[in-house]
């Protein structure tokens, strides 16, 4: 019950559970060790679990067509990471999810989930109100990389989300960024200056 401390209290900013409804919900869970570049979700294979970062640093991506790899989420410690359109739907994946840092995940696999539906209907709550958040946080970022520049967008992410410079290498933030890795080298060293 102590390696999942953590995801109680992830789960407790949300909704209370009494110790019999903790017991019950991390009898539901893996715990998962992976490795720095293991991939925990590939395209074509259907994503069999909500995972969250108990520690750890995480990335999901796609691949265009031109080969270039579109950096979608960045999720690291007390964080949930998934393909969410796969997991939800139980389709193929169409995004890569990639430990950054060797990681520890506690995960919930779908059928578990809806069981914990049917058992705890209070966890319905607390995954539409993860899952609205999740939304209004992608809102803000499609709307930030239409109307911001390139540096606005930098020192945004200085401000709000300063461990994903010290945890992410540069070619993955310069792809979350939406911007080449030599045009996030040429404002850092402006910023230097």
């Amino acid at each position: 019950m102590t390696e999942f401390i953590s995801i109680i209290q992830n789960v407790s900013r949300f909704i209370t559970l009494t110790r019999e409804e903790e017991l019950l919900f991390t009898s539901l869970l893996r715990m998962q060790k992976v490795r720095k570049k293991q991939f925990i979700v590939q395209p074509e294979y259907v994503c069999q679990y909500r995972t969250y970062i108990a520690t750890g640093a995480l990335r999901s991506y796609f691949m265009g067509n031109d080969g270039q790899e579109y950096t979608i989420a960045l999720a690291v410690d007390d964080w949930w990471i998934s393909d969410f359109t796969s997991y939800i739907y139980q389709e193929p994946a169409t995004l890569f999810v990639e430990a950054m840092e060797n990681s520890t995940l506690i995960q919930i696999s779908y059928q578990n989930e809806q069981m914990l539906y049917e058992k705890l209907p209070k966890f319905e709550r607390f995954f539409r109100l993860h899952s609205q958040r999740g939304a209004a946080a992608i809102q803000k970022r499609m709307l930030g990389s239409i109307s911001k520049t390139a540096e606005e967008r930098y020192e945004e992410m200085q401000k709000k989300y300063p461990q994903f410079l010290q945890r992410f290498p540069q070619y993955v933030i310069a792809s979350y960024l939406g911007m080449t890795t030599q045009f996030l080298s040429r404002i850092r060293n402006q910023k230097l200056k």
